[in-house]
């Protein structure tokens, strides 16, 4: 009877009910019901497939449509007029939206990412973290983030986009006796850089200024105190006692003189 069908041999003994193409659910008819075949249905004009079953449309929604001064939101990408949703984080696009089918996606390949919705049909390629650039891996590259590269070691980044490293050079290496072009710095050699001179000046001394060799020399204000004393009080210490002992001696030694020429008048008178 009208309005259904049996597209098989079988013994059910009712036949199956057509497909209703509503257009309340954003379908029309694009073939009619015939007593071996369902009808199918296919998106209206400006809507999209959420449903496919069995070559069939059975629910659509409508395509946003960017008007003029507009732009796409980040969940659809544009295609002539019309609209299609996005490929997710890892994927790409397989086939654009259709009057009959919404995008089709393939996730990304080893090798290559997506870190966003994407209306891309190719995922991007990973970084190469290449040693010979003086760079080497920080993580891993996987279907949603790009491989992190940073500097190998006694190298600097001269290049640093999106988070990571892309080229980077060798540290200077300061020799004996060279300094870089920052002054106050200097090297025993050893360092990948040159390393600052102790500032002698804050709470130190300075007993030996910095050269491009080798660190200043500073001191405790109490030592150089102390060494001024030892230098200066002591000898003068020394001096006065040696003085003392001399004139002591000299006031003995005429003493004895006096006492001695006293004896020999008293011997003479007597």
């Amino acid at each position: 009877m009208e309005g259904t069908f049996v597209n098989q041999p079988t013994g059910r003994t009712q036949c199956y009910l057509c497909t209703n193409c509503d257009e309340g659910s954003g379908v029309r008819i694009k073939r009619s019901c015939t007593t071996t075949s369902d009808r199918v249905c296919e998106p209206l004009e400006g809507f999209y497939c959420t449903d496919f079953t069995m070559n069939s449309c059975l629910a659509a929604k409508k395509h946003t449509s960017c008007q003029p001064g507009q732009y796409i939101s980040q969940t659809e990408y544009q295609i002539g007029n019309e609209c299609c949703p996005k490929c997710p984080a890892g994927n790409r696009v397989k086939t654009d939206c259709k009057k009959s089918r919404s995008t089709s996606c393939l996730p990304c390949i080893e090798g290559t990412f997506m870190n966003h919705p994407t209306g891309l049909k190719q995922c991007f390629p990973c970084s190469n973290c290449d040693p010979g650039s003086g760079l080497k891996m920080r993580s891993s590259c996987t279907t949603t983030s790009d491989r992190v590269c940073e500097p190998l070691e006694g190298f600097y980044c001269t290049d640093f986009t999106m988070n990571s490293c892309v080229a980077a050079e060798k540290h200077t290496r300061c020799q004996p006796g060279q300094y870089i072009s920052q002054t106050g710095w200097f090297s025993y050699g050893t360092f990948t850089s040159c390393q600052p001179h102790t500032q002698c000046e804050s709470e130190n001394l300075l007993i030996k200024p910095g050269t491009a060799a080798s660190d200043a020399e500073c001191g405790e204000k109490s030592l150089k105190v102390t060494v001024i004393v030892i230098c200066v009080v002591v000898p003068i210490l020394v001096i006065c006692v040696a003085a003392f002992f001399v004139w002591k001696n000299k006031k003995c030694l005429s003493g004895k003189i006096c006492v001695q020429s006293k004896k020999l008048l008293s011997w003479f008178n007597g």
